[in-house]
Order: structure tokens, then sequence, then C-alpha cells
């Protein structure tokens, strides 16, 4: 496996499960676009403006932390939606996919809406 990537990891009976931040990343990346409302993914130049570390994927900062995953996602909201309602379907359907898919914990799902889209 890749030196530079983090990997959640979970001890079973029969061995050790190992998942990527880029699969944790492209699993949320693909719920947050398939959400009605939601207009597309902002550029990597947004985690300058957020701190800290690089996004995983384009829209997608995930950070493993040892009692579950935290992900941040910068994205645009269609015009016309109601930017409360459409952020708060996001969190749910990314925290219920990555529970669902990883069967690890999800700490939380912070949605930065950084524009609209006239699309």
């Amino acid at each position: 496996m890749a030196e530079n990537k983090e990997y959640i990891t979970r001890q079973e009976s029969m061995g050790t499960i190992q998942i990527s931040e880029d699969v944790v990343a492209s699993i949320s990346s693909s719920v947050a676009l398939e959400t009605e409302g939601v207009g597309g993914l902002l550029n990597a130049n947004m985690a300058d403006l957020v701190g800290g570390k690089k996004m995983t994927a384009k829209g997608v900062r995930v950070e493993m932390a040892e009692d579950g995953v935290v992900v941040n996602l910068f994205l645009m909201i269609r015009y016309g939606f109601a930017i409360a309602e459409v952020a708060q379907k996001v969190q749910n359907a990314v925290y219920s996919a990555l529970e669902g898919m990883t069967g690890f914990p999800v700490k939380s799902v912070n949605v930065h809406v950084g524009g609209i889209s006239f699309d």
C-alpha cells in the first residue's frame, strides 16, 4: 500500500480491514453529486480557505480519526433550491452511504457551500 495515504483500519478475527481515504472521498463525492439541488463540487483552491490538509478528491477533504471519519464537502447549490435543505440532504446521504458501505463510524459530514450554480 502507498505510504502517503491514510487508511481507516479495523482488526477482525480473520485479519485486518483497511479502507483508503480515497475510497471514502469517492463515495462521498458520488453521493453528494447524486443529491438533488447540488450543482457541483468546488476546486481544491477552497482548501486554502478552510486550512491545512489537501483535498483527497475534487471538493472533498477526508480526515481519519480514531473515533471515526470526518468528511468536508465543498459544493455549489443549484439556483432556486433551499441551501440549508440541500446541505442537510447531502449530510444525511453521505453519512448513511459511508457507514453502510464501509462499516466504519462516521464522526461528521461537514458541508461548505461556496457558490451557486445557474446550470
